[in-house]
């Protein structure tokens, strides 16, 4: 069972996740985070040394409810094409989830983070590099199991795959308008789809 202190961290965590996640690093001040937990800043001090480690957490936080997300809808799914259709299903759909309302965690933080902030930009890297091993395995295991056509370049797929998500939701959110995703994630569907062996 956790302790009052890790029940408080995680509190805090939970509650500044999606400040950080709308607003950034940059723009999310300590007030926002006292705001958003009710909590004093000495009581978030005394949780976390500074503003960049309840950033970095909720990071961690912010893209592990999306891995959570869609490694469970990939769970149901009995071949590798259907897990890739996990992808567009849940991304042509990221406005009306509420952990993913503010944006993709991993675009927010990589546009924001690129020369400003390097622990959360590494932070982000290997979340980008996490992604793209998950899906050059759901392909390599889908070649292996003839589900997939063998000559797939796999590493250049996930690259597309999330390049086009990536992309896709940059647009939305800018504009505010599902539109542009909608396009993209057929399109991507189209491509999942082609992979069939």
């Amino acid at each position: 069972m956790p302790t009052k202190a890790e029940r408080t961290k995680q509190f805090i965590i939970e509650k500044t996740a999606p400040v950080f996640n709308e607003k950034g690093y940059a723009g999310t001040s300590m007030n926002d985070l006292v705001e958003a937990t009710g909590l004093t800043k000495g009581s978030i001090y005394g949780n976390f040394e500074n503003k960049d480690e309840v950033a970095l957490a909720a990071f961690d936080h912010n893209f592990g409810q999306v891995v959570t997300y869609i490694r469970s809808r990939m769970e149901t799914c009995s071949n590798a094409i259907d897990r890739l259709l996990v992808y567009p299903g849940t991304y042509r759909n990221f406005l009306q989830l509420s952990f993913l309302k503010a944006g993709c965690p991993l675009l927010n933080t990589s546009v924001e983070a690129d020369d400003t902030h390097p622990l959360l930009r590494e932070k982000a890297v290997n979340a980008l590099n996490f992604w793209k091993a998950s899906v050059e395995r759901i392909i390599t295991s889908g070649i292996e199991r003839k589900e997939i056509k063998a000559k797939t370049n796999v590493a250049h797929f996930a690259v597309i795959l999330m390049s086009l998500i990536e992309g896709a939701v940059m647009q939305a959110k800018l504009k505010n308008s599902s539109a542009e995703l909608e396009i993209t994630m057929d399109y991507l569907e189209t491509l999942i789809r082609d992979l069939k062996k």
